[in-house]
C-alpha cells in the first residue's frame, strides 16, 4: 500500500471509533446524569526514509461533555440532583466511587443505595441509615438530610480538578487516576425530587453520526479507487514485459 492509502486508512480508523463513540452516546440519551463523549483527533507527523513527511490522523483521547443534563423532577424524596460542580460519592467493594446519578432508594436494611445497590456516604464516610417507618424525608441544599424521627445525615459531594481525569466504570461510577484525589465540600447545591439527565442533544448527535458516516464511506471509495489503481498499473507492466 502507498503511503496516501496508509493515510486515508488511519482516517478511516479513526473515524470508526468516532463512530462507536456517537452510537454510544446516543444509546444513553435517556440514561441519567450521563455525559457524552467525543474523540481527540491531533496530526501525526511521520518522516519517510527519503525525507517526505507524512500527516496521519491520530485519536489522541476521549473528552466528556461536561455540561450538566436538564433536571427531570420526579417527586420523589430521595431522588437528588446536582447544580454545579460536584459528585455523590458511594461505596463499591470497599473503595470509594463516583456519580451524578441520584436516583437513590432504601435497601431492605433501610440503608441509602445507587441504583446499582450501592451504598450511598455521607460525611465521615458511613453509610446512611434511615430508621424503620421513618416519612417527611427532607434533604436541604447542602446534602442534610432528616426525617420525621429527626436528622439523618448529609450527603457527601466531592468534587475534582480535572474531572476529564476520571475514569468511567459501569453503572454511571467514575474512578479516580493519576493520583487525583478528591476535594471534599463540592460547592455544588442539592435539588430534592429531581435527577439530573444526560446531556445528550439527539439531534447533534444525528447530525455527527451521518457526517462521520459519509467521511468513512468517502475514505473507503478513495481506498478501493487507489487499489484499483495500483492494480491496473501491475497489469500495464505485466503486459509491456510479456
Amino acid at each position: 500500500m502507498e503511503n496516501s492509502g496508509y493515510i486515508a486508512l488511519s482516517r478511516q480508523m479513526a473515524l470508526g471509533r468516532e463512530m462507536s463513540i456517537i452510537a454510544n452516546n446516543v444509546a444513553n440519551m435517556n440514561t441519567n446524569a450521563y455525559k457524552g463523549e467525543g474523540m481527540m483527533f491531533v496530526e501525526y507527523l511521520d518522516k519517510t526514509k527519503t525525507g517526505e513527511r507524512l500527516s496521519f490522523a491520530q485519536d489522541l483521547r476521549l473528552v466528556r461533555n461536561l455540561a450538566e443534563g436538564q433536571l427531570q423532577t420526579t417527586d420523589n424524596p430521595l431522588d437528588v440532583a446536582i447544580t454545579g460542580d460536584g459528585y455523590f460519592t458511594a461505596e463499591v467493594n470497599g473503595d470509594q466511587r463516583y456519580t451524578r446519578n441520584g436516583s437513590f432508594h432504601l435497601s431492605p436494611e433501610g440503608t441509602l443505595v445507587t441504583t446499582g445497590g450501592y451504598n450511598v456516604l455521607g460525611q465521615g464516610d458511613a453509610p446512611i441509615t434511615f430508621p424503620p417507618g421513618a416519612t417527611d424525608i427532607t434533604i436541604t441544599r447542602d446534602g442534610s438530610i432528616s426525617a420525621s424521627s429527626g436528622p439523618i445525615g448529609k450527603l457527601k459531594l466531592v468534587s475534582f480538578e480535572d474531572e476529564q481525569l476520571l475514569v468511567k466504570e459501569a453503572g454511571g461510577l467514575f474512578s479516580t487516576a493519576d493520583n487525583q484525589e478528591a476535594i471534599e465540600d463540592a460547592p455544588g447545591e442539592i435539588v430534592q425530587g429531581a435527577v439530573e439527565g444526560s446531556n445528550i442533544q439527539g439531534i447533534i448527535e444525528m447530525s455527527r453520526m451521518i457526517d462521520t458516516t459519509r467521511s468513512y464511506e468517502s475514505m473507503a471509495k478513495f481506498i478501493n479507487g487507489e487499489h484499483e489503481r495500483q492494480l491496473k498499473a501491475i497489469q500495464s507492466l505485466a503486459n509491456m514485459r510479456a
